[in-house]
């Protein structure tokens, strides 16, 4: 028998008993994901409009960033970028490869693989019909609400009869969700579900939940009660509630002036009541301390339109907002946090939707997965107060599908790199470029300026473009 020395012996031990203790200790991951909020539709950011009392608490006790940004400022897309780790347009995203390939390791398998259980309740956005793949078939034990669907034609039970509105008419039916009562709103329905998972919860393994909210997405439907109560708002705050402030411009069609749409508001509201739910059950469960939290949006706020629709908010002072490659399309309210590991503050690390991805892996003790997240880089050393060098990296985003008469928006590739960003209206055959930090309203256009750098970003572009692919 083979003696090893005392010291070998201990080495041995302490490496075995450190890497059980790490394993039971794996944090759980809580990622929540609400449709369509805007940068400025949060207490936190600023807006004096919407309440958000529980996201606003949550968010002193994390990290927040300045300069978070969705993968693309479209909801099919952007989702696409969170659960793999790579730029849509390599699958040609908006377009013909708009749902999820079976072959894509998604970050939910990732943590499966670890021995996580992993949960989903809301919208998945990533299948149609034959096409694409659903939760189950890529890495989700339990799935309520995710399929197809987009929207719900009603946010009122039963959510398949359009009540309120129109331009819904024609999504495809939520699935998976148990019948409730006629009249109960769907982003209580799913905080109660993710409630009860919780509660269930047995400390076996690790949980990854994504809470991923219908809300704040259209069909404009708020709680009667809530509705009244910004009605009332809007005129305390503006005087009347008659007056629409609108500005237009060619790039952007027409765009909102002002926060005061009172059924949005509602919708804001109740989806932060329903958030402080959740964070309620993790504390009573006894699993908040070892739990990162990560709450974020899929792209900007609904401000611009081409066809006289309404509109949910304004994200001024960003430039336009959903379906825009400018700021107010693409940058987001995000925050991480993981109690007694994670600082409170500001971040200004440049993050963007590909990057949760590699984040999770690194935050939860898991190799990288570099061929999957191909466009993603972990920011984890922000997390913890470390500088982040990533002031080299070009962030890119890819229009081929644009809708001028929905949101006004025009076909464009756009790129940050460091403090400037360029757009390239390529259908157009002209450039837009801005500093960012100076400029994070895009009202200055430096194109025909600074042409050294024009030129610099313009030919990243392009490269970039040929690199994955990308339909024009």
């Amino acid at each position: 028998m083979l003696k090893l020395p005392k010291i070998s012996y201990f080495i041995i031990l302490f490496l075995s008993l450190s890497d059980g203790i790490s394993k039971e200790n794996k944090p759980n991951v809580l990622f929540i994901l609400v449709d369509d909020l805007g940068w400025l539709d949060v207490g936190y950011q600023g807006s004096k409009f919407y309440q958000t009392p529980n996201i606003d608490s949550l968010s002193r006790e994390g990290i927040k960033f300045l300069n978070s940004y969705s993968t693309h400022p479209r909801c099919v897309p952007s989702r696409y970028g969170i659960m793999t780790g790579k730029y849509p347009a390599r699958t040609k995203s908006p377009g013909p490869g708009s749902q999820l390939n079976k072959s894509e390791i998604t970050i939910a398998e990732a943590l499966k693989e670890d021995g996580y259980s992993t949960f989903i309740a809301g919208k998945w956005h990533l299948s149609r019909g034959d096409r694409g793949s659903s939760p189950e078939e890529q890495g989700f034990d339990i799935n309520f609400g995710g399929g197809d669907s987009g929207v719900p034609k009603s946010y009122f039970y039963p959510y398949n009869i359009q009540t309120r509105g129109r331009g819904n008419e024609n999504a495809p039916d939520i699935t998976k969700l148990p019948i409730v009562e006629k009249g109960y709103h769907i982003t209580d329905q799913l905080t109660d579900l993710t409630v009860d998972h919780i509660k269930n919860y047995k400390k076996e393994k690790p949980f990854f939940i994504y809470l991923s909210y219908y809300a704040v997405h259209t069909p404009f439907e708020s709680k009667e009660e809530l509705e009244r109560k910004y009605e009332k708002k809007v005129i305390k705050m503006y005087g009347s509630r008659d007056v629409n402030e609108f500005s237009y411009e060619s790039t952007t069609g027409e765009t909102k002036l002002r926060q005061d749409n009172p059924i949005y508001a509602g919708m804001i509201e109740n989806m932060d009541t329903n958030l402080g739910r959740v964070i309620k059950a993790l504390k009573d469960k006894g699993l908040f301390e070892n739990t990162i939290i990560i709450f974020t949006s899929d792209h900007g706020g609904l401000s611009n339109r081409g066809n006289g629709r309404p509109l949910a908010t304004s994200n001024l002072p960003l430039r336009a907002g959903k379906g825009h490659n400018y700021e107010g399309g693409i940058r987001i309210p995000t925050f991480f946090v993981w109690k007694n590991k994670i600082k409170s503050g500001w971040s200004n690390t440049i993050i963007t939707g590909t990057d949760y991805y590699p984040t999770i892996l690194e935050l939860t003790k898991n190799e990288q997965k570099p061929d999957q997240h191909l466009d993603g880089i972990s920011f984890a050393k922000s997390l913890f107060g470390k500088k982040q060098k990533n002031k080299k990296r070009p962030i890119f985003w890819h229009s081929p599908r644009p809708r001028p008469k929905s949101t006004g928006d025009l076909a464009n590739t756009a790129v940050r790199l460091g403090d400037y960003k360029l757009l390239d209206f390529y259908r157009e055959g002209r450039v837009e470029l801005y500093n960012i930090v100076k400029d994070e309203g895009e009202t200055n256009d430096l194109s025909k300026i600074m042409i050294d750098k024009k030129n610099e970003l313009l030919n990243l572009v392009k490269e970039w473009r040929i690199s994955v692919d990308a339909i024009e």
